[in-house]
């Protein structure tokens, strides 16, 4: 099994230019669910949403051509995948040739396929889709809906995840709310690096207490985790303390390495929402 601290995080690596996918680097789901409550079967549905604004390849008359790349990963998936090696692997088709942007596109979604569910009975696909330089001009820029948590004037003590921070008046009528803060800031699980990004909470339920919730999501300012397990602690954390009848966690965090990482959790499935960047990333 794959840990953490086997992968290239932190480490020189050498620049692979020629298609490699044996440089992808899947990492178990599992125990990180299990230290958060989730276990083997999370109460959440949803995916992680991947942008690629760094790919490019060689047609078979050795001419360069670039694209930008969404890849739709499943939560349901065993394994996600270590940022860096997805990065180095999609640099090692800078120098491969390859018949059209069809083929590209089939050869992604299979070496990403297999690593996400890799030791798993179960096998599934991933979503890529190839956005060519014709459509660059339609790509949009878009800031997450909702009531902005970030108006609030708190006083903030926690920078380490602070669930005791999180209340609902149980006692009210319940709301449908959709909440957003852009003061999500956590560090990479193995080097410490910032991952900075904005969250919407959307919630049917209780009304939670805002400027509780705000200063919770401002307690991960020093926490160590990746992206996809910041956002399944966040759901479960607001899950069990808060107590909705309905949940959605979504983060879109900045981009390092040509990558943004952006999870969406629900407790209903349903359709997932659009992959436009906002303005930070």
């Amino acid at each position: 099994m794959n840990t953490p601290e086997q992968s290239l995080l932190g480490k020189a690596s050498a620049y692979v230019d020629r298609y490699d996918a044996s440089l992808l680097f899947p990492l178990p789901r599992l125990a990180k669910r299990e230290e958060i409550g989730a276990g083997a079967n999370p109460p959440f549905f949803g995916a992680d949403l991947w942008t690629a604004f760094e790919l490019s390849w060689l047609n078979l008359r050795g001419k360069p051509q670039v694209a930008l790349a969404h890849f739709t990963i499943p939560c349901e998936t065993p394994n996600l995948i270590e940022s860096k090696s997805f990065k180095l692997y999609l640099n090692s088709f800078n120098n491969s040739r390859f018949a059209d942007a069809g083929e590209v596109q089939a050869r992604l979604r299979a070496d990403l396929s297999e690593a996400v569910w890799r030791g798993s009975e179960h096998t599934g696909s991933v979503g890529v889709q190839l956005v060519g330089t014709d459509r660059f001009d339609q790509q949009q820029v878009h800031e997450l809906d909702g009531l902005l948590l970030d108006r609030l004037d708190i006083e903030c003590t926690h920078y380490t995840p602070a669930p005791q921070l999180l209340r609902a008046d149980q006692d009210e009528t319940p709301v449908t709310e959709t909440l957003v803060s852009h003061l999500l800031k956590s560090n990479c699980l193995v080097t410490g690096q910032p991952d900075w990004g904005s969250v919407q909470i959307r919630y049917s339920g209780a009304p939670m207490d805002q400027e509780g919730l705000l200063q919770y999501l401002v307690s991960f300012r020093n926490h160590n985790e990746f992206h996809e397990q910041c956002v399944e602690r966040i759901f479960m954390d607001v899950w069990t303390r808060c107590q909705p009848t309905k949940l959605a966690v979504y983060a879109r965090y900045t981009r390092r390495g040509g990558l943004d990482i952006n999870p969406y959790r629900t407790s209903h499935p349903g359709a997932l929402p659009p992959n436009v960047r906002t303005a930070r990333q």
